[in-house]
């Protein structure tokens, strides 16, 4: 999921600031009291409000709360014992959102969604990776941590800035040309709060050679890299499709990104479901993949011979262009994919892939035999998830014979490699195919009384 959310302003009691955003009073949160305390604020209070809060590694949480006083906002919170809170104003929409978005090592989010785990800088993730079950993390090049000692200087005044109270609060009154003061103001309470962060640790931003001014690059370059059209990527981020990454800055209203980031989002395009099927129907008239446009060719063939036959082509005179000669056409047609079901779904192929997933769950069931010895192994323990379930009986219902075969290799091996009687693995077939297939009962059971072996007697 693309980092897509906009805090509205800082809480004064953060270690870690967001520029150019107000500061606003949060002491009527419980932050210093645990996510426990901070969760019950809004959870079960009714009125639309929720909370919630969740436990990270190492003694970290995070958590997010409705504010008691207007339910329009949300506060959200991001603990971590070595690098201190960071405690955000957003749309009471949006914390819910966050609140999965602070789920892994992302401790703070800067410039469109670079994230800092505490130690280094990445860029926003968008190339998902299947083994870890999550995006790619992707160092920035040269980054350089900007934190609030950096930024005051004697120039800063706090007696012109101000901390907003949430009861009157607007999002989007102007601070950036005095953030600075503000900021100030901040630093003051910063270091009378106990437990803050002293201010060479508080980290306000992220500086690096690719998010220099001169560097980043607008909506036309952003679509020439993704090989669309500008006015595509516009209607993309106009409608919030196609997880266009959000503008590491927005200048005169111009939204502009690092080249990084909009080459990651031009990968994940071409990585993405979307992306390897245009690959792949590359060259094919009407977009069609190489196996299903060889299908298309292949009836197409068979089509043209069943109708262009002298028997047939008679029926393209006017006085047989009725409802039941068009259905007997039709027919023949139907009967002609029927009867070749394994140019569709190879039988040999399909047969391996089912045998190996039944005995794959057969065997993590066993585990818990070896786990205890005296544990007794039943059918019940050896049902198959739905989806193979599904599948298995799909293929007694489309192609028995090859069925047959798959469903005795399977008792074989289960045998031979398991140790699991044939009674035990008949059953066991009985119980999911009874549970989750579409035959009939009664041909079902005949259909296996055929096929499956049982237990010879002693």
């Amino acid at each position: 999921m693309t980092f897509q959310y906009q805090p509205l302003a800082n809480g004064i009691s953060t270690d870690h600031p967001v520029p150019d955003l107000p500061f606003v009073d949060d002491t009527h949160i419980p932050l210093d009291e645990g996510p426990e305390a901070i969760e019950a604020v809004g959870r079960g209070a009714g009125n639309g409000m929720w909370g919630r809060y969740d436990n990270l590694p190492d003694g970290a949480w995070h958590a997010f709360t409705t504010d008691p006083i207007r339910h329009d906002y949300g506060w959200s919170v991001r603990y971590h014992p070595l690098h201190g809170r960071t405690v955000l104003l957003m749309s009471d929409n949006d914390i819910a959102s966050m609140h999965s978005h602070w789920g892994g090592s992302e401790l703070l989010f800067r410039a469109g969604g670079y994230w800092w785990d505490g130690t280094a800088w990445y860029r926003p993730g968008q190339i998902w990776h299947p083994v870890h079950q999550r995006n790619e993390h992707r160092r920035v090049t040269a980054p350089v941590t900007v934190t609030a000692a950096d930024l005051l200087d004697a120039s800063a005044d706090p007696t012109r800035a101000y901390v907003a109270k949430v009861a009157n609060f607007q999002p989007g009154a102007g601070t950036a040309r005095t953030w600075i003061d503000h900021l100030a103001l901040w630093a003051r309470t910063q270091n009378t709060r106990p437990g803050a962060l002293p201010l060479e640790r508080a980290v306000v931003n992220l500086a690096s050679p690719e998010l220099a001014a001169d560097q980043l690059i607008g909506t036309p370059e952003v679509a020439a890299l993704a090989g669309i059209s500008a006015s595509t990527l516009r209607s993309y981020i106009t409608r919030g499709e196609n997880s266009v990454p959000m503008p590491q800055a927005t200048v005169g209203g111009r939204n502009l990104w690092s080249k990084p980031v909009a080459t990651d989002w031009a990968e994940a395009r071409r990585r993405s479901a979307e992306g390897v099927e245009t690959m792949l129907a590359a060259g094919d008239e009407k977009d069609l993949s190489p196996g299903a446009a060889e299908v298309r060719a292949r009836f197409a063939s068979r089509f043209f011979h069943a109708l262009w036959r002298p028997a047939m082509r008679k029926r393209w005179v006017l006085r047989s262009r009725n409802e039941t000669d068009v259905q007997d056409v039709a027919n023949e047609l139907a009967w002609s994919v029927a009867a070749n079901l394994n140019e569709l779904i190879p039988a040999e192929p399909l047969s391996a892939t089912v045998r190996h997933a039944v005995l794959d769950v057969w065997s993590d069931s066993l585990e818990l035999q070896r786990r205890d010895p005296s544990f007794e192994l039943n059918s019940f323990h050896l049902s198959l998830s739905v989806p193979i379930a599904k599948m298995l009986d799909w293929y007694i219902r489309h192609d028995p014979s090859w069925a047959m075969i798959t469903l005795r290799e399977i008792q074989y091996e289960a045998s031979s490699r398991l140790g699991i009687s044939a009674g035990l693995s008949g059953r066991a077939l009985r119980r999911s195919l009874s549970m989750d297939g579409k035959l009939d009962e009664a041909l079902r059971e005949e259909y296996l009384d055929r096929v499956l072996a049982a237990d010879e007697p002693a």
